[in-house]
Order: structure tokens, then C-alpha cells, then sequence
């Protein structure tokens, strides 16, 4: 498991599994020829996409940004249809860290898509029970709502599965809502109209979570946004908006889906300047 420490805070990343997606759809207008170049692909034209949720560690709180895609939660076909070679192993790494699901205070959900929420929910005893026993799990109002009633589009990665046995343990927001001191969740759209970012500040550092605005390092450009995506010119004025940010503050960029890079820190002209590498799984 990949770890940032910093004095009185720590973030570590879970594995939730792993997806891979068709190329094109996750660089939308952009040609193959460009993004092939920034970001490896298989013979089928997929893109390994991780699912993996970091935890936070502040303040006396676990946070878990993020769920997974669950184990035992997709049927094969889906399996074989989204490309996971593996299902998340979160109770495992936890139980490393000498945690439980059960001490899991907060999870932050930036969207509700199915690849981002489908390890919220269990089955024990063959009924569907909530992962995160003791956890409060916050999202978007915007993107609550369209989760429990979504459109002829959204209804793909808007499973009910995924929301029905959590339903009372969900807090929404609009506009913006601060967890704890430092940790946020903000309403951007773009991606989904409900989604939205994390930004973290603690002793005068920030990180930065754009989720699926800006989903690889190779989404960094800030034109390259997904087919996926319901609004694609909001999905770019917010990506440069926080960039911008980014810049001023030397902000550092977490990330859910990259193949590679867990956390990423560029300078001014758009060289990496530090990061924090996945490590590769032995066996």
C-alpha cells in the first residue's frame, strides 16, 4: 500500500480493484494517435482504469474517499463487459493497517457511478447490508437524487444495488461542505451534474481529488475530458479553474484511476516535480 505522511496526517491507498475501459471513450475527441502516447492499452483498445480509495487519516477520523467496485458485487458478464481482472480487497488492506470497516468514519463519494460505488454495499446472509457499518457517506445532493431516479443515460452506472441498503446513512450538500477541519467536498458537475472534488489543506499544504474531471495524469491537459462525461465544457472550465489553483498554491493531485501514479505535483510549466508511484502487484 502506497502512504503521503505528513505531521498528524496520513493517506493511504486501498485496493478497490481494477477496470479497463475503452481508450476512446475515456479520451473522448481525442485522437489515438495523441493518447495513446500518454497512457498504455491493450489489444482491445482498453485502458486499465484502478478503483482505489484513499484513507484518510486526521484529526482522529478515518475517511475513505471512494469505495471500489466490491467484491462479489458484478455479475460475469459485467466483469468481462467493464474488464476487471480484480475485485477490492479494501477489508484485507484495512485489517494491514490493524482497521476494520467498522472504524470507518466518513466515506466521501465525489460521484455515485457504479465503478466508483459499487463497493459501498455487501450481502450477508443473503440480504444487502452497508460495508462501512459505522461510516457516514456523503455525496452531492444533485447527485443523490439522480442516483435513486436516473435519466435513460444515467441509469447504466446508477444501479440501485448500490444505494437502496445505504440510504439511510448518506448525507448530502449542496455547493460545498467541509467534513472535518481541512477535508472538502465541493460541487463541480462536469463529469455527472451531481459531481464533485476534494480538497484537503492541512499545514499549509493542499491536495487536490478532481475525481473523473481529471481522472489520470493524462487527463492533465485541460481539454481532455471523457465521452462519459454528461457536461464536457463544464467538465474543462472546472478542471482549469483548479489547476489554476493548484499552481498558486503547489497543490498536489490525488488520484483513483491511474494505472501509475497515486499522487502527482507539477511546477509552473507543467513538469512533474514529485510523485507517488502504485507499486506493482508481486505474483
Amino acid at each position: 500500500m502506497e502512504r503521503l505522511e505528513r505531521n498528524g496526517m496520513s493517506i493511504t491507498w486501498l485496493n478497490g480493484g481494477v477496470t479497463h475501459m475503452d481508450g476512446g471513450a475515456m479520451f473522448g475527441v481525442v485522437p489515438k494517435p495523441l493518447w495513446s502516447k500518454t497512457y498504455p492499452h491493450n489489444e482491445k483498445n482498453q485502458i486499465e482504469l484502478r478503483t482505489d480509495p484513499f484513507l484518510i487519516e486526521k484529526d482522529g477520523y478515518r475517511i475513505l474517499v471512494e469505495s471500489g467496485i466490491g467484491r462479489g458485487r458484478l455479475s460475469e458478464k459485467q466483469k468481462r463487459n467493464f474488464g476487471v481482472t480484480e475485485e477490492s480487497e479494501i477489508e484485507k488492506d484495512l485489517e494491514a493497517l490493524y482497521l476494520s470497516r467498522k472504524d470507518i468514519d466518513f466515506v466521501l463519494m465525489t460521484h455515485m457511478h457504479f465503478d466508483h460505488a459499487t463497493g459501498l454495499v455487501m450481502k450477508e446472509d443473503g440480504k444487502d447490508v452497508p460495508v462501512f457499518d459505522n461510516a457516514i457517506i456523503v455525496t452531492s445532493e444533485v447527485e443523490w437524487n439522480e442516483m435513486r431516479q436516473p435519466n435513460i443515460r444515467s441509469r447504466n452506472t446508477y444501479w440501485e444495488q448500490n444505494w437502496k441498503a445505504i440510504e439511510s446513512k448518506v448525507q448530502t450538500f449542496q455547493g460545498e461542505i467541509e467534513i472535518i477541519p481541512g477535508i472538502r467536498l465541493i460541487h463541480t458537475g462536469g463529469h455527472s451534474e451531481g459531481h464533485s472534488i476534494l480538497q484537503i489543506e492541512h499545514e499549509g499544504e493542499t491536495f487536490l481529488h478532481l475525481a473523473d474531471i481529471m481522472p489520470t495524469v493524462a487527463h492533465s491537459n485541460v481539454l481532455w475530458v471523457l465521452a462519459y462525461d454528461d457536461y464536457p465544457i463544464t467538465s474543462i472550465e472546472q478542471k482549469g479553474r483548479w489547476q489554476n489553483i493548484a499552481k498558486e498554491k503547489e497543490a498536489y493531485f490525488l488520484f483513483y484511476h491511474d494505472y501509475k501514479y497515486r499522487a502527482v505535483k507539477w511546477n509552473k510549466n507543467g513538469e512533474i516535480i514529485d510523485s507517488l508511484i502504485r507499486k506493482e502487484k508481486k505474483g
